[in-house]
């Protein structure tokens, strides 16, 4: 089978076509013949080498880590899938297992039914994301009409969820995002839009009970300077040292920083599937075929797109 690796740390240029063996299913796994996988920043993340402390460097890598696709196999011990069934699911190890192949081989309980209302290319968009987003709502806390909550980088794919998410609750939220975003954020639930094209949220006077960075471009020192006295700053794209640094320094300030860490599980994905029932919105930019993978990243890292970016196998 066709999958894609690399065989040294770089940018989309060191991502390789390579053939291997379809793998080999265990007891507890379900073998997918994959149709789409979504691009996340930890893709790039890990191939730039800035994640060599849990990755390691031992080549060669693959990428992705959530798809969606059609069972093709089961492990003698899995129960509630047959072949043929429509699923989406995430790898069990993203730091060394990669989602964009051909087929996957993963555990039953990292896989779910694909609901019948939702293409290949939305289905693989949800689960790191959406998780993801899910866990940043449960870390602010309480949230009242008095809340400030600022969103930067709004309307990429875990903005998409989250601000769905958050319009679900009563607190004030400001997304900042580009011109072609800002009709996305306010559809969403955005009840403030800033173009950072325009304007510069840190240049403006005011501040915010929560500020969460999705864009990976302002830092927690940067934030510092429109957080309320006890604020939090949520970081989903933490470097390996900000997990450290994070723990330490919030023993000695009111301005919190929150390491945000995505694992996709049945508790989230059955929240997921049932905000999909009542109406959450699957946004895709856009669908790369598989034999244009390095312009699928090349795409995704720019920034300034809407949703996700997705690959799809065939």
């Amino acid at each position: 089978m066709k999958a894609i690796a690399y065989k040294k740390f770089g940018t989309a240029d060191v991502l390789e076509t390579i053939e291997q063996p379809k793998p080999f299913i265990q007891p507890d796994q379900v073998l997918v013949r994959v149709k789409a996988f979504s691009i996340n920043p930890l893709d790039w993340k890990i191939r730039k080498g800035e994640m060599t402390l849990m990755s390691g460097s031992k080549f060669p890598k693959h990428t992705g880590t959530d798809f969606a696709g059609i069972v093709e196999d089961l492990g003698a011990s899995v129960s509630g899938f047959q072949s043929g069934d429509e699923v989406f699911g995430v790898v069990k190890n993203l730091m060394k297992e990669g989602a964009s192949a051909e087929y996957v081989a993963v555990p039953a309980s990292l896989v779910w039914k694909k609901p019948s209302g939702i293409s290949f290319a939305e289905a693989a968009s949800i689960p790191v994301v959406g998780t993801a987003a899910i866990i940043a709502l449960q870390k602010m806390g309480t949230i009242n009409s008095q809340t400030r909550i600022l969103v930067n980088g709004a309307t990429g794919g875990f903005g998409m969820f989250l601000l769905q998410l958050l319009k679900q609750h009563v607190g004030h939220v400001t997304a900042v995002t580009s011109a072609k975003g800002a009709e996305h954020a306010k559809k969403w639930g955005a009840n403030t839009v800033i173009d950072y094209t325009k304007e510069n949220v840190l240049a403006k006077q005011t501040t915010y009970d929560i500020v969460i960075d999705l864009s990976g471009k302002m830092g927690y020192k940067n934030a510092r300077q429109i957080m309320r006295s006890k604020a939090l700053f949520l970081n989903p794209t933490p470097k390996p040292v900000e997990m450290l640094t994070s723990f330490f320094r919030n023993f000695f300030t009111g301005k919190k920083h929150v390491v945000i860490l995505s694992s996709p599980s049945n508790k989230y994905t059955d929240l997921l599937l049932h905000a999909l029932k009542n109406g959450l919105q699957v946004q895709v930019s856009k669908v790369f075929p598989f034999a244009q993978f390095k312009e699928a990243y090349q795409y995704a890292e720019r920034g300034g797109y809407i949703g996700k970016v997705v690959v799809e196998t065939n």
